[in-house]
């Protein structure tokens, strides 16, 4: 690739880079000046060099870029070589020293590769976390009293009790006793609220993750690729982003128009009747703008493809369409001293729902013969018994959603360090895209918190990120971050490594 573009560059005046428009493609950028910068005809290199800014392949878009050249920004690609020594350096050393510890030790294991990673380990930690919380839970009884009434039309309907639910049976058999000796229950209020559900921020790589993995059932590498292809393809804007507020210049009329006579047709009738609604308030993160379709379906999708194109489709129209409002009807009634509750929603407008349509307010029975003041049968008042139950394991949703929380990996490489604690067989993904921990799995984080939790908590990953972000902002060098960051490794390894083999011993 090298030759091909040194030669590619003989004969000519100027370097236009057109990569990906995020940190890793800044740094593309620099490997690309550095393998046709004794080429070219004239100059020091940087002064003929530019750079695109761009965030979709689409006419507007790319004329606008041209018209637009920049400066590669050498700050960024530091950061990106910053991280790569340090995960490289780290993870390698970490890694060889696994592996070879590991290796025709316990017959039961694949120790081909025992890898460790700065990223890929604090992930592997969040599924062993919730590992643990499972396995050491320990359920505890608890009684909810249950009264059933009968309606004015002949049904029957249970109530909600408002102290919800007792962990004492005694004293939840008082309460019982207060209500058993009652046949009727009075309504003594009914109040009516209207609420609203409110629309989505615009979308960004991570929410498209998420519903990819606990909507769609695609999972994060997986939809990366599907996002990249469409992407290339002209269908949907730049999927790396973590900005959730659209520029001022958005322009919706250019998106819509495309869309407008298509299956979403009916959608774009009723965004112009009802004038295009200011998104909601997102985050502007200075990157990318956020991900939107570019061009309607012409028939060629099918699929996943076709599944994430229709999300980011309908994802996009519901930021600029109206929030649902239904309206609560809250009947309240009263037997002796105890409360109880019954609600019915209807819905007034369902706003962006009639697009996200898994997002539909769902409606109740009105009960509008209840009466206020009146008095109703009670058919059976019971206690019932139930025990706390406890999480569930960790889905990629939710793995996503602590990674992000946490700052671990980017918005590009959080698919990466999923995948790969499952490729290791750390995890496996199970149904519901749950992420269940192995023995191995296990072993090493358990292993790794006994010898120092640094290892596996995501507050040292934080903080390499915190310092890699200024040296693509310009206020740290990159030597001086990397010194730090490999110091820092360097200490947790000697305090480290004459506890290893016995912990994991025991562990395994």
């Amino acid at each position: 690739m090298e030759k091909y573009l040194s030669s590619e560059a003989k004969g000519c005046d100027y370097l236009v880079l057109w990569l990906d428009c995020d940190k890793e493609g800044e740094n593309i950028c620099f490997e690309v000046i550095d393998c046709v910068k004794n080429s070219m005809n004239r100059g020091a290199p940087m002064d003929v060099v530019y750079r695109a800014h761009f965030s979709a392949i689409a006419d507007k878009e790319i004329k606008h870029a041209m018209k637009n050249l920049i400066k590669p920004n050498l700050n960024e690609s530091l950061s990106v070589d910053a991280r790569q020594e340090l995960d490289l350096r780290v993870g390698c050393a970490f890694t060889r020293y696994q592996t070879r510890f590991f290796q025709d030790k316990y017959g039961d294991l694949d120790s081909t590769c025992i890898s460790f990673g700065p990223c890929q380990t604090p992930t592997l930690s969040f599924c062993v976390k919730r590992h643990d919380q499972i396995v050491e839970f320990t359920p505890e009884p608890y009684w909810i009293l249950q009264t059933t009434i009968d309606t004015p039309t002949g049904k029957s309907v249970k109530l909600d009790w408002s102290r919800e639910r007792i962990f004492d049976r005694d004293v939840a058999n008082v309460f019982l006793s207060r209500v058993s000796g009652c046949k009727t229950i009075k309504l003594t209020s009914v109040t009516s609220k209207e609420s609203r559900k409110e629309k989505p921020t615009a979308l960004n790589t991570v929410e498209l993750l998420r519903v990819c993995s606990s909507s769609l059932g695609i999972g994060p590498a997986q939809a990366m690729s599907v996002a990249e292809h469409l992407y290339t393809h002209g269908y949907i804007s730049y999927p790396r982003t973590e900005t959730t507020k659209y520029p001022n210049s958005f322009d919706f009329d250019f998106v819509l128009n495309h869309l407008k006579n298509g299956q979403f047709s009916d959608a774009v009738q009723q965004i112009y009747k009802d004038n295009i609604q200011k998104p909601k308030s997102g985050e502007d993160k200075g990157d990318h703008p956020p991900i939107t379709p570019m061009k309607a379906n012409n028939g060629y999708l099918s699929g996943d493809q076709l599944r994430v194109y229709d999300y980011v489709t309908r994802h996009f129209l519901a930021t600029i369409m109206k929030p649902c409002k239904y309206m609560v009807s809250t009947f309240r009634f009263t037997a002796n001293t105890e409360i109880f509750t019954l609600q019915s929603r209807k819905v007034i407008d369902a706003g962006f729902t009639s697009v996200m349509t898994w997002q539909q307010v769902n409606e109740d029975e009105s009960f509008s013969d209840f009466k206020e003041g009146s008095e109703y049968s009670i058919q059976k008042t019971q206690l019932d018994e139930r025990k706390t139950s406890p999480p569930d394991y960790l889905t990629e949703s939710e793995l996503i959603t602590l990674m992000e929380r946490y700052g671990i990996g980017t918005d590009a490489s959080i698919p990466v360090h999923i995948s790969n604690i499952s490729a290791r067989n750390y995890v496996s993904v199970e149904s519901g895209r749950r992420l269940i921990p192995t023995k191995l799995g296990i072993a090493l984080v358990h292993g790794y918190r006994k010898i120092d939790p640094e290892l596996i908590l995501p507050t040292m990953r934080s903080e390499i990120e915190t310092l890699l972000n200024l040296i693509a902002a310009g206020k740290q060098q990159y030597s001086a971050v990397t010194s730090h960051a490999l110091e820092m490794f360097r200490q947790v390894r000697n305090s480290s490594i004459i506890k290893w083999a016995t912990i994991i011993s025991i562990i395994y």
